[in-house]
């Protein structure tokens, strides 16, 4: 993995998390050494000022120092290239270098460089990883990570000390000894209640939530016995599982939930269900429940946003696969995290627990870590948040392969259209055509297709699914290809060759490229927030000044954070645009409205019209800044954007898997929500298959329309909107 030599998913290096989208490629031509090594290449347009890959790894060893070490090579760097290593700790970073010093720019070979931190006894996580800011193209290889000048790799890993209240507990080590092959309704039926109960004590117990136990290896005692418990006996089995996480006394302050601002409750109708769970088992959940304490040893709130941080979760790195317990140990830990601090919970769109209940036969039964992998990215997906995936191993999902059509293709519709060339040769040569629908591919159809991944695509609306899934029917195994195809509503066959993916250009934004901002005309300014800096701001409203309207492009995602400074030269009056929900560290499942934020007029006031466009492609940030420009008067044009808005919060499941959510709530003033709803445009436009083909920007051509009014002439407004 530190050399690059794992097979590339959908063209980045394997097991490496980064971005901004379309900017880091696995590369086989350029290499040190191996089939690949990492590249980064920026232009002007590429959003946000860096581009970076990273890797996390816990502190499983003992050392003075770690040194992260390895080959970089440089072409036309403009600002710096360079290694970066971060040492983090339970309250956040301790140390950082990442090569600005050394001022690594222009064009250079193959090189050696290194960073070197020092270790303190506070360190919890290694995050470490290649960087390129400004423009330019920069390659990395032969990554090595070391501690006291010894590979990691030759290092034996120790038990991760997570404070001095956590007993030394190695029970489980190499493994949970479970054994399946097969799960009976009746098993199934235990294994719910074990995980809503197991979850329901990890952070209501006063024993478990204050970090008394490993709980993971609490779990893995209980489950021969629960497996093996009849119908009848099994709520005893359940007591004993309770009453094995100690004793503690009635509290004289016991924590309350107020409704102050309250948004969601807390889902514990289930601990007060006797028939399901008999007198004795629901008590003793209840006596839990009133008794528990008021902060969290698995997780603290990140300071000044409140989304939860996770923490003393063991990653697992070395188990060996398959091992069902585990396996059921990562299913736990991602239900629970989301029953308990998933600020959407309400809009999951079916019951949670169904998703548990459904998902531990596939989960536990997995023989492969491959097989484990998609049942996760399953259970992910069911959250219905853009945000969520699995991170570290989306090629447990299909398609399978690293080569690519040499075109970007999207959903018009309910249409695969060819939208644009990802190689000034290649994609004409291929016999596509923009504007191009793709109805099959290798004999399958496009919709069949769609069916059959949507359920391993995570996302919080269909638009936003389809944008993931069409990125992917274009990937597969190198070769010939057979397309059936619509050019101008007729029906044709094709072949086409996939290429390696590293071969081909960056897919471009949806948003005019070019430079950050610029006249269209003498009365059309234009901004698109994917390379506007705070900075340029003031210059920004200063040439559009004499304008009757600005087109803020927002069909990407943005490189800085304008929100502000732009928002406040759109409004006169301080204004609203947005509240927040966050969770109750003492009342595991409530939220509470907590944060909000106005805009403040700035000066000077642009006095035109001001039309902000979205798509699908707008996420997270990148709506945020919808909300802020439409509470400042703007008219939102477009379609509907990704739905998922909310800084995110990190999880590690076992073995060494990532993946994340929406961590806080994002709502309206009004408090509508904005998850699952995106931002929905005042004035629809989408794009037809026929602009496409005739280079038209048909969702511009209507923000232009909308700002010199219905007498303006189309010839026109089509001459404004070219690219």
């Amino acid at each position: 993995m530190l050399g690059f030599e794992g097979a590339p998913l959908n063209g980045m290096p394997q097991g490496w998390a980064g971005g901004p989208p379309n900017t880091i490629t696995a590369d086989s031509e350029m290499v040190h050494s191996g089939k690949y090594s990492v590249r980064i290449q920026r232009t002007d347009s590429s959003a946000s000022r860096f581009s970076s890959i990273a890797k996390t790894l816990p502190v499983d060893f003992k050392g003075a120092t770690v040194t992260l070490r390895g080959y970089i090579r440089a072409s036309e760097v403009s600002e710096y290239a360079g290694l970066w290593l971060r040492l983090d700790g339970e309250n956040g970073v301790i140390a950082l270098d990442n090569m600005s010093k050394q001022k690594l720019a222009g064009t250079r070979d193959w090189r050696q460089y290194s960073v070197t931190l020092r270790l303190t006894p506070e360190t919890r996580r290694v995050v470490f990883g290649f960087l390129l800011g400004g423009t330019g193209t920069a390659w990395a290889d032969d990554l090595e990570l070391l501690v006291n000048e010894t590979p990691l790799t030759a290092i034996a890993p120790v038990a991760i000390d997570y404070g001095p209240s956590l007993p030394e507990d190695h029970q489980f080590d190499k493994g949970s000894g479970v054994s399946l092959q097969s799960l009976s309704p009746e098993q199934i039926e235990s294994l719910t209640l074990l995980g809503q109960i197991w979850g329901f004590l990890k952070y209501h117990h006063p024993q478990v939530a204050a970090g008394k136990l490993h709980w993971d290896y609490q779990l893995l005692r209980a489950l021969p016995s629960v497996l093996a418990a009849t119908p009848a006996e099994r709520n005893k089995v359940m007591l004993k599982f309770v009453q094995d996480a100690g004793s503690f006394e009635d509290c004289t302050q016991c924590a309350t939930l107020s409704t102050k601002d309250l948004h969601l409750r807390p889902a514990l109708d289930w601990i007060s269900d006797r028939n399901r769970l008999g007198d004795e088992l629901s008590s003793a959940l209840v006596r839990v429940h009133r008794n528990r304490p008021q902060r969290q040893f698995f997780l603290k709130q990140f300071p000044g946003v409140g989304n939860p941080q996770f923490e003393h979760e063991f990653p697992y790195r070395s188990l060996s696969m398959p091992d069902p317990g585990f396996q059921l140990i990562g299913l736990y830990r991602y239900w629970n995290m989301v029953e308990y601090w998933f600020p959407y919970r309400d809009i999951i769109g079916e019951p949670w627990v169904d998703v548990l209940r459904r998902s531990i036969a596939p989960v536990a039964l997995a023989q492969t870590t491959k097989a484990y992998k998609r049942e996760l990215i399953r259970l992910i997906a069911a959250t219905n948040d853009t945000h969520a995936n699995l991170w570290s191993s989306l090629d447990a999902r299909p398609p399978q392969g690293d080569c690519e059509l040499p075109v970007s293709a999207r959903f018009i519709g309910s249409k695969l259209v060819v939208w644009s060339y990802r190689d000034s040769a290649l994609g004409p040569k291929s016999g596509l055509q923009l504007g191009d629908a793709i109805v099959s591919i290798n004999g399958r159809a496009v919709d069949d297709l769609v069916r059959e991944w949507s359920p391993l695509y995570a996302a919080s609306n269909e638009p936003t699914r389809l944008r993931d899934i069409a990125r992917g029917l274009a990937m597969g195994q190198c070769g010939s290809v057979k397309l059936n195809i619509l050019r101008a509503e007729q029906a044709s066959e094709i072949t086409v060759e996939r290429v390696k993916a590293n071969s081909l250009n960056q897919a471009p934004s949806r948003d005019l490229g070019g430079s950050s901002y610029r006249l269209l005309s003498p009365q059309v300014a234009y901004t698109r927030i994917g390379g506007l800096k705070k900075a340029e701001v003031a210059s920004l409203i200063e040439m559009a000044k004499a304008t009757k309207g600005l087109i803020i492009d927002i069909r990407n995602y943005p490189s800085d954070f304008p929100i502000y400074e732009l928002a406040g030269r759109l409004t006169t009056k301080p204004t609203d645009f947005f509240i927040a929900t966050e969770g109750d560290l003492a009342n595991p499942g409530a939220f509470h409205f907590r944060g909000s934020s106005k805009i403040i007029p700035l000066a000077p006031h642009y006095p035109g019209k001001v039309v902000v466009l979205v798509d699908e492609t707008a996420q997270s940030s990148a709506e945020f800044h919808a909300m802020a420009f439409r509470a400042a008067g703007a008219v939102v044009v477009g379609s509907t954007t990704a739905a998922a808005d909310g800084n995110v919060s990190r999880i590690v499941l076992p073995p060494q898997q990532s993946t994340m959510f929406s961590g806080i709530g994002i709502f309206y003033p009004d408090r509508k929500p904005t998850q699952r709803v995106g931002i929905v445009p005042d004035v629809v436009a989408i794009p037809t298959a026929a602009g496409v083909a005739a280079g038209r920007d048909e969702v511009v051509e209507a923000a232009i329309r909308l700002i010199l009014g219905p007498q303006a002439d189309e010839a026109e407004i089509r001459r404004i909107a070219k690219r």
